[in-house]
């Protein structure tokens, strides 16, 4: 019997929106899982951070300039990740937006952000990695979903409209190229706490509001969404393609 396998050694990722919150522990974890990590935002000096806490824990880590709403940074991002670290393997499409609006109050501008950056962007790194990894005839992309993404989460209309098209986006890539060995999947979390949701988690009867809702009894943490994320990119997850992995703690299940 073969054992999963969940190293990730000899294997070159990428996560962009790495500066902060779930896409710097993402960026940990794949480095203690053996990955060399390319690390990509519009923040140079948190990023900064995060490469010389990786390699303080034994890691390797690269940073790169990226806002992914320029699609020429895109395709340069990724052309440098792939010369600067001699190949491509894993794309984690973390860089996102989220903001409240009720729906009468959006504006042209508030969509347009929003859909720049969430799918938009998203889809412009899915398919610039997409060329490299179809070239080698291997790769894993990981979109960041969101249970927003499956049910409707009030005065969020533009941000699941988003979100759901994420999941349409990989379902789509998941048919076009998983036979040419490119997987392609999302990881939708709930609530999961972070340094940028704190201030609403940190207050008892907001927290207790999103618990009531989790039949699990808690929030999530960053951990928990980098486990998913792992497990996605390595070996262990190879049959797996076109799955929007729900992380929610049982939110979506009712």
């Amino acid at each position: 019997m073969d054992y999963p396998d969940f190293s990730l050694a000899n294997r070159v990722a990428l996560v962009t929106g790495a500066s902060q919150g779930i896409g710097f522990g993402i960026a940990k974890a794949l480095a203690h899982a053996g990955a060399t990590v390319a690390v990509a935002a519009r923040s140079a000096a948190d990023l900064e951070r995060l490469t010389k806490e990786i390699r303080a824990e034994g890691g390797t880590a690269q940073a790169f300039a990226l806002d992914v709403r320029k699609i020429d940074q895109v395709h340069e991002c990724i052309r440098s990740v792939h010369g600067s670290l001699g190949g491509l393997d894993i794309l984690v499409n973390n860089a996102g937006l989220g903001a409240n609006h009720p729906a009468v109050e959006v504006t042209e501008s508030d969509w347009d952000e929003m859909m720049a950056v969430n799918l938009k962007g998203l889809f412009f790194c899915c398919q610039a990695a997409g060329r490299i990894m179809l070239r080698q005839g291997s790769g894993r992309i990981i979109n960041m979903s969101s249970q927003a993404s499956v049910v409707g989460i009030r005065d969020h209309a533009v941000y699941c409209a988003s979100k759901g098209g994420v999941n349409q986006l990989t379902r789509v890539l998941a048919l076009e190229w998983s036979a040419s060995g490119v997987t392609v999947n999302a990881v939708a979390p709930t609530f999961i706490y972070t340094p940028g949701t704190a201030e609403r988690l940190d207050n008892p009867a907001y927290r207790q509001g999103i618990v009531n809702r989790l039949p699990i009894g808690r929030v999530g943490t960053i951990t928990d969404v980098a486990a998913a994320v792992i497990y996605l990119a390595s070996p262990a997850g190879s049959l797996v393609t076109g799955t929007v992995l729900m992380v929610d703690g049982g939110w979506t299940a009712q």
